[in-house]
């Protein structure tokens, strides 16, 4: 047998089998360095040669599973919070990771002021010096769409230290070293999210081409991008579906800005959003931590955003709102104050996700009462009392039958309640709260939480 006929030979060979002897690869997520979520079973998943076997060892568990098309996939049994583990991965390679960690795992989802950097942010020099914790570790997902995403996701798990920490999400970082020093458990931080997108991009496409009140807007979109979808669907398809179904507690997500234009269909859109990322994920209801829109004087639309996503956290199980009235900037839609957002959540989280006993919420009110010519507010959720860090609150506004809405004066006169007056409202029937795109309100529970913004009326549905 001659030359030429061997390769022709060896060639068809290749040809017949070309996953044969692909090499094992776990999916990127499982790096060196990486948390795992403690508590809950671990699907570990990556890609291999058709018909290869793959086995997984990790504190002393050992699964295996057979490829098929390229891909394979286990599930650990849950692991208590601890490490360093290893873990191997063996086919016809064997691959192993060193200095795991199990703990909390959360996903740091948004557009520009989730991205938005720890050494941005205001005390960064101070935050960043101080960052050194090698039980708080964050992966930051490469930002693009549909297609990339599977090639090149390769990013690494950095732990918090002087050199790393300013490349981390500045609310995901604050969120995370408040919640491991309180936990004292590792926290990981999955950082995916890009600037300037719209929350539609963050949906899959099945579901914006099913809502009426979205689709025909996902049709508009689709033909303009030759049926590629654009931004519709492809960060999805793009930065969130390689992720999954990775292990988690929950989701912090910072958004909306974008859909301030359309801002009367968020409500809507954030709730199949939710939906969308809980059925990929396949990991229950698991905690959804809403960072509402800061205040800011150029764009329209940020009130309704807030009211929206006010809205969704009252309907959905296991969703919350962390109010930011009291760190917007006029001028900038990325304010720099970033380390009060974190705190915040992490509250929620403590509540939601932990089931603790903890204060999350500033006042929110109970009931509006219009008498002699004033607003009579009551709240709940105000701590040890309502409280105001200037001479009086600020941010009440008060209308008339006319509904023309004018700045107000207000007063505690109880530790949960406010009356709200003003010279140029004789009767009023309708009062607001911190409702302007841009405000400055200033009303705090004994807890020093900001209260929610709202808006009620002189009729049987008071708040809405």
């Amino acid at each position: 047998m001659n030359r030429s006929t061997l390769f022709a030979i060896a060639a068809c060979a290749l040809l017949a089998c070309p996953h044969a002897h692909a090499d094992v690869a776990p999916g990127a997520l499982f790096a060196d360095n990486a948390v795992l979520q403690q508590g809950r079973k671990i699907p570990v998943w990556g890609k291999a040669g058709d018909g290869e076997q793959v086995t997984v060892r990790m504190a002393g568990q050992e699964k295996r599973a057979t490829a098929q098309n390229g891909r394979w996939r286990v599930e650990l049994d849950p692991v208590k919070a601890g490490g360093p583990y290893e873990m191997t991965i063996a086919g016809a390679n064997a691959i192993t990771l060193k200095n795991l960690l199990v703990g909390e795992v959360w996903i740091c989802g948004g557009q520009s002021n989730m991205q938005f950097e720890l050494k941005d942010a205001a005390g960064a020099p101070e935050a960043i010096a101080a960052s050194a914790n090698p039980n708080l570790r964050c992966f930051t997902s490469p930002r693009w769409g549909a297609g990339e995403a599977e090639r090149k996701l390769q990013n690494k798990w950095l732990a918090a230290a002087p050199e790393t920490a300013g490349s981390f999400t500045a609310v995901g970082y604050f969120f995370g070293r408040e919640l491991q020093k309180h936990l004292n458990v590792p926290v990981g931080l999955i950082s995916t999210n890009y600037g300037g997108t719209n929350a539609e991009a963050w949906m899959s496409r099945d579901t914006l081409a099913s809502e009426p009140q979205i689709a025909s807007r996902f049709e508009a979109w689709m033909k303009a991008h030759n049926n590629t979808g654009g931004g519709a669907g492809g960060l999805y398809d793009g930065m969130l579906k390689p992720l999954a179904p990775y292990a988690l507690r929950g989701v912090l997500w910072y958004q909306g800005e974008n859909n301030a234009s359309r801002a009367g269909d968020y409500e809507r859109v954030l709730e199949l959003l939710i939906h969308d990322w809980r059925t990929l994920w396949g990991q229950g209801d698991f905690p959804f931590l809403v960072v509402q829109l800061a205040p800011f004087g150029k764009l329209e639309g940020f009130t309704e955003i807030r009211a929206a996503q006010m809205a969704v956290a009252k309907k959905i199980s296991n969703v919350a709102t962390v109010v930011t009235t009291d760190v917007g900037d006029a001028a900038d839609i990325h304010p720099k104050n970033k380390a009060p957002i974190g705190q915040r959540l992490a509250l929620a989280a403590r509540a939601l996700a932990y089931g603790e006993p903890v204060e999350f919420r500033g006042p929110t009110l109970a009931e509006a009462k219009f008498n002699a010519g004033a607003a009579t507010l009551t709240f709940d959720q105000v701590g040890q009392g309502l409280k105001s860090k200037g001479q009086a609150p600020k941010g009440f506004t008060l209308a008339g039958r006319d509904h023309k809405f004018v700045d107000a004066d207000a007063k505690i006169t109880a530790a949960n309640t406010v009356v709200v007056s003003g010279p140029h409202v004789k009767a009023p029937v309708a009062v607001r709260f911190a409702w302007k795109d841009f405000n400055e309100a200033d009303l705090w529970s004994g807890s020093n939480l900001p209260a929610e913004p709202f808006r009620a009326e002189d009729s049987p549905s008071t708040t809405n």
